[in-house]
Formats: C-alpha cells, structure tokens, sequence
C-alpha cells in the first residue's frame, strides 16, 4: 500500500477517535451542569447525530453557568442596605422580599416615569444625558450604528467634553457590528467604552453564548433608566414611525439607583477587567440618597455571576401566588416544562391568565417553536393573545394588581437561564396601575390565537413546528 495512503487513513482515523472522545467529553460536560431535560435532550441529539455540527455549536454556545468564568466576575448577592418600609398604598406579599438570591432590599421612596412609546423614551434619555453633571454609566445590548445610536454618542461626548465622567457598557455580541472609530472623538473627549465579553478574539471558548443582555442607564447615581429598549432606531426615535417596535421602559429617580449602579459596576469591573476606578466609586449609600417619591421597587439581576436561576424563581413564585389575574407581555415564548404547566394549572383553576406575543416576531424560527406552547396553554384556558400591528417587543408581567415587573427579561429559554438580565419589581399602586394601563392598551390591539391559529397546519408546517420545538432549547 502506498505509504501516503497509509498516512492519510491512520490521520482519518484518528480525527474519527479525537471526535468521538471529544463528543464523550462534552456529553458528560453536558449532563454534569443538570440542565432542563428539554435543553440536555436536544444537545444530545445534535451532538450524537450530527458530531461534525454539533460539537462546535456546543464548544460555542453551549455553556450555562461556568464557574471558572463566573469566578473572575463580581457575584451579584444581597446588599447589606436596610430593608425600607413600605408605603401606605403598597400591597406587598411578604415573600415577595426574599425573590431570589440576587435580589436587592425592597427600596421606598422612589420617584418612576414610565414610557410607553419609543418618542418619549428617546427624548427623556436624551434630557438625562444633557442634565447629568457628574456621572453618566450606561449599559446596553445594542448600540446602532443609526441615527438614533449617532445622536446619543454625540450627546455623551458632549458630556465628556465638560468634564462628565461617561461609561459606556456594550455587548460584544449585540454590537458586533459597531465599529471601534465611531468612538473616536467620544474616547479623545474622555469618555469610556468597554466590550462584554468579546467574541474576536475569542476570550473564552464560551464567551458566544454567555451575552450580557440588560439595558441600564444611570445618571448622577440617583437616577436611571431600565426596559426593554436598545439604543437603535427599531426601539427609540425623535418622531413617529410605523416601523417602530413596541417596548417598555421606566425612569426611576431616588435611592433604587444605587442599587441598579452597584449591577454597573460590577459588569464594568468585569469587562474592563480592572477594579472599579476610584473616580467612579459609590460617592454614598443607597440609605443617604434623597427620596424623591412613594415607589416600592426591588431589583433582580439574574444570569452566570449569581447562584441558582432567581429571575426564574421569581416569575414562578409570582404566578403561583396569584389568586385571581395573571397578565405576560413577551416578544418570544419559549418556555421550561414547569412555567408551561404552572401557567397551564392556574388556567385550569379558574384564574385570568393572559399570553401576549407579537403575532409576528423578528425571529421566525422562535415562532415556530412557540406554537405547540401557546396551543397547549390556549387548549387550558389559557387567553393567548397576538399583537398584529407590528413588533412587540415590550416584556412585563402583572399579578393580581399587586405585583408588576419589567425589565429586560423574555420568557424564553436564553433570559431565563444564560443571559445576563436585570428584572424590576413594582409595588406601589400607581405604578401598578401604569403598568396596567401599557398592558391594557396593548391588548386592545390583539386578536385571539384560537380564532387565528390554523386548525389543520398542514404536514410541512407542523414537521416545521416540531423541529423548531425541538431545537427550542438551543435557540
């Protein structure tokens, strides 16, 4: 046999057995990190069936909670700041102190002004970045490069200009496209950029797939901004337009940002990888921030640098407490076995329990996967809703008028158990009743699933439906 022959079948096989051990790694990797049986059963699949495919989109996205990447991050715990008492008007169940291990004190005395439209979220961040005299810390998943994302460079640099100390926070991921000279004269001006975990070069084998998906934006530490919303024309603008997507978002003035400043904080010392600079530092604590209003507000971050799934938790425990009303507003839905049947039970049980998506989301192959799950919820009374005049992609969650949330969490499998995320719970009644009265409004605007669903999909569209059901998990 010619010796070449002999060359290239003994590397042929050993690429074979590199393969395959390394496929035996990665499942016992896989089945050590104790994911849903839905998420390990679909590696599984790819890795066994398709190795060539499916090994490196798991050395790429496959990670969850990794400790030896989680260590070199700041965990997110408990502050030590005093529980503050309530106001008169909150309805506040007890347990709803405790939600989650990362959860911050419950925090009174907060000022909030929601946003309900893409017009007025740009124009108060805009007013808040020109009135910021001493710091500005925003943190993003997307900045575009448009002239929505243009507009506010410009405003920070301006800033930066006149002494205002500027961080900026981006997603490598979500900014992948965003060039580093679009920072040019903001970075000569003085201000600061950092990338969340950069993908080129990769820094870590899993640094695809864990992403850094809150939006903050702090000003003079005593106010800030949390939602839904990117910085990119699809989320905010200066005027109307029909291609605007729906959100959600809130300003909150008084002692809850330092809380929000302390989740900075913690991401900016981790991507910058240096301690937080002694310019930056907590000038005071949360108990010496002026109260500006009556909110009762908490904060939660959920993601790798905390223990456990706690925005998960949460969700369950809010839906489980409900006594009468359960209202959802999310852009994906792509649940865990246990919040599909939780929702499933209480609709069977004779609670008000309504789904709203967008009839038609950004991502077609999430709605594909979502379909058998808002059947079965709809087939258990469940009231689930599309929103036809265009993308929603606004998340919150309203229990009983005694309890809302929002933040920048989807009901999808990715917010709940891999992305970095922020959630923000609300107390006080006329909070509650803004919430309400966004999600009401929304409503209004929907049609039913049951009477737009095919009642025969057909064998193409349910085999779409049942693979992409099938790789949920992965997405």
């Amino acid at each position: 046999m010619d010796p070449r022959s002999i060359f290239d079948a003994i590397i042929s096989h050993l690429g074979t057995i590199f393969g395959f051990g390394l496929a035996v790694v990665l499942i016992g990797r896989l089945m050590k990190e104790k994911r849903q049986p839905s998420n390990t059963f679909a590696w599984l699949l790819v890795i066994l069936l398709i190795p060539y495919l499916g090994v490196p989109l798991y050395l790429l996205l496959g990670g969850r909670k990794l400790k030896r990447l989680a260590a070199k991050k700041s965990n997110l715990e408990v502050s030590d700041q005093t529980i503050s008492i309530p106001s008169e008007d909150s309805q506040i169940p007890p347990v709803h102190l405790q939600y989650g291990t990362s959860t911050k004190p419950l925090v009174s005395g907060n000022m909030t002004t929601f946003q309900h439209s893409g017009e007025d979220a740009y124009k108060t961040l805009l007013t808040q970045i020109k009135e910021a005299n001493t710091s500005i810390d925003i943190l993003t998943f997307i900045l575009a490069k448009d002239p929505v994302g243009l507009s506010v460079i410009e405003a920070l640099t301006d800033k930066a200009k006149h002494g205002v100390k500027v961080r900026l926070l981006l997603d490598a991921l979500g900014c992948f496209q965003l060039r580093h000279r679009v920072f040019n004269e903001y970075k000569q001006a003085g201000g600061l950029v950092e990338r969340f975990m950069p993908t080129l070069p990769i820094q870590s084998r899993w640094s695809a797939n864990l992403r850094n998906h809150r939006k903050i934006a702090i000003f003079d530490q005593t106010k800030a901004i949390i939602g839904g919303r990117n910085i990119a024309f699809e989320y905010m603008g200066p005027t109307p337009h029909p291609d605007r997507w729906v959100d959600f978002s809130v300003l909150l003035q008084g002692p809850i940002a330092f809380n929000l400043l302390e989740i900075f904080n913690a991401d900016w010392a981790y991507a910058s990888g240096k301690p937080t600079n002694k310019a930056f530092e907590n000038k005071s604590p949360a108990t010496n921030i002026p109260k500006k209003g009556s909110s009762d507000i908490q904060v939660l971050a959920s993601g790798p640098d905390v223990e456990g799934d706690p925005l998960y938790e949460s969700i369950l425990s809010m839906i489980q407490e409900a006594d009468r009303q359960i209202w959802m507003i999310t852009p994906y839905y792509i649940p865990d076995e246990v919040l599909q049947r939780t929702l499933m039970v209480k609709a069977r049980t004779g609670r008000e329990v309504k789904l709203i998506v967008p009839k038609r989301s950004n991502h077609r192959i999430t709605d594909f996967a979502r379909t058998h799950y808002l059947r079965e919820l709809s087939n258990a009374g469940v009231q689930v809703l599309f929103y036809t005049p265009g993308m929603l992609h606004g998340k919150a969650i309203l229990v009983d008028q005694k309890v809302g949330m929002t933040g920048s969490a989807n009901l999808d499998l990715r917010s709940l158990f891999v992305n970095y995320e922020i959630g923000t719970f609300f107390y006080s009644n006329p909070d509650l009743e803004e919430i309400h009265l966004w999600m009401e409004n929304i409503i209004k605007q929907t049609i039913s699933f049951k009477d737009s669903a095919k009642k025969d999909p057909g064998f193409l569209l349910s085999l779409t439906e049942d693979v992409s059901r099938l790789l949920a998990p992965l997405l």
